[in-house]
């Protein structure tokens, strides 16, 4: 994903740096022996969870124990961030 323009509403986009995704599961999940619907980025440390839509939400969990603030999908055909801090969605 490419990096973002920063927005007035939200200074966190300029933190970003690249990271890789730290696999392609969601390791909690995993480690569970459950499932997941979406996985998600964070793009502070390439943490790898699972979405909002999934009963576990390894990836709100995960910014609530970091305050890393921003995420982006893994689904293939999407391109977004967002930043939990400003509740904002950013899409290219």
């Amino acid at each position: 994903m490419s990096r973002k323009r920063a927005d007035p509403d939200c200074p966190h986009l300029d933190l970003v740096d690249p990271v890789e995704p730290a696999g392609d599961v969601c390791d909690r999940c995993v480690a569970m022996g459950d499932t997941w619907v979406h996985l998600r980025a964070c793009l502070s440390c390439g943490r790898v969870g699972c979405c909002d839509q999934s009963k576990n939400k390894h990836a709100t969990k995960h910014y609530h124990e970091t305050g890393h603030p921003l995420i982006q999908t893994l689904e293939p055909g999407e391109d977004w961030i967002y930043c939990y801090v400003d509740e904002v969605t950013f899409e290219d």
